[in-house]
């Protein structure tokens, strides 16, 4: 297949706590700028198109501004699949995944692959933190933040069994207890897993990759360093892998800090890893 038949939107989302430019929102503008990706995605055949998602300044608080930038991402994803191009989000935070899956599943719910090493799946009432991204996923599934996800337009909550979870390992007691109860279906650590044994309602797939996923000895993408992570090659072969059993329509990349990248291997990897986006994205991976 020709992949420029099928263009690929790089979505930019460089903020981190809602701050434009601030530790892991460094990262999309990193990779775009020093590391070249859209050049690289270029140079391997595809068409690419760069969106940049902003608001404005003067909005506050960090909670407003971050629904807000979901609100934005969702129609640049949703533009971005009108126009036939397979949208990969670069974010900051992992919060980009509920406008990415507003903007790409309107009228479904989607089967979401999430590579993480955290949970990201307290809830107000136990968050220890203070750091709204340690909500994504329960925000994502409905546990909370349920009145502002609705105001994102288009978003559905996605059923937890829908949700399978690699990589996971950096959590509080609290945090696996929560997960181990839930309905998302969870391979722990570096082990492998079983793709054949994920049975969500739908095929079409939102898959979510926040580099720290990736074991410390790949490279380090932010300041939450975890051992005992995926390899780069895990990754890329979960993203052949998917294909065989679900749609890909849309992809993200996120956490990626270049103040602790100082050899630049994380970029390399991460550029590795949109790349496999967006050759399956496109239908280009053989």
């Amino acid at each position: 297949m020709d992949v420029a038949a099928s263009p690929v939107a790089l979505i930019s989302v460089p903020y981190s706590s809602a701050r434009r430019d601030y530790g892991m929102g460094r990262g999309p503008t990193a990779l775009l700028e020093e590391h070249g990706l859209a050049e690289r995605l270029s140079s391997d055949g595809f068409d690419v198109a760069v969106d940049t998602v902003e608001i404005p300044d003067s909005l506050v608080p960090e909670i407003a501004r971050t629904f807000e930038l979901n609100r934005r991402l969702a129609s640049s994803v949703r533009y971005a699949r009108a126009e036939g191009a397979f949208p990969i989000v670069l974010s900051g935070n992992c919060n980009c995944s509920w406008g990415a899956t507003a903007g790409a599943f309107a009228d479904e719910d989607p089967a979401v692959l999430w590579l993480d090493a955290h949970a990201d799946f307290d809830v107000p009432d136990d968050n220890r933190s203070g750091f709204l991204d340690a909500m994504a996923l329960s925000t994502l599934t409905g546990r909370c933040w349920q009145s502002l996800a609705a105001s994102i337009p288009d978003f559905r909550p996605v059923p937890e069994r829908n949700v399978l979870m690699s990589g996971v390992r950096d959590l509080d007691d609290h945090q696996r207890e929560r997960l181990e109860q839930s309905e998302i279906s969870v391979s722990w650590g570096a082990g492998d897993p079983v793709l054949e044994a994920f049975d969500p309602e739908s095929s079409r797939l939102y898959l979510h990759v926040d580099l720290d996923s990736l074991d410390p000895s790949v490279g380090q993408a932010n300041e939450f360093p975890a051992p005992d992570g995926l390899s780069l090659g895990r990754v890329l072969s979960l993203q052949r892998e998917v294909v065989e059993g679900f749609e890909p329509v849309c992809g993200a990349v996120t956490a990626y800090n270049p103040a602790f990248d100082d050899d630049g291997r994380m970029a390399r990897a991460a550029t590795e890893i949109v790349l496999g986006l967006a050759r399956i994205g496109t239908g280009a991976e053989a």
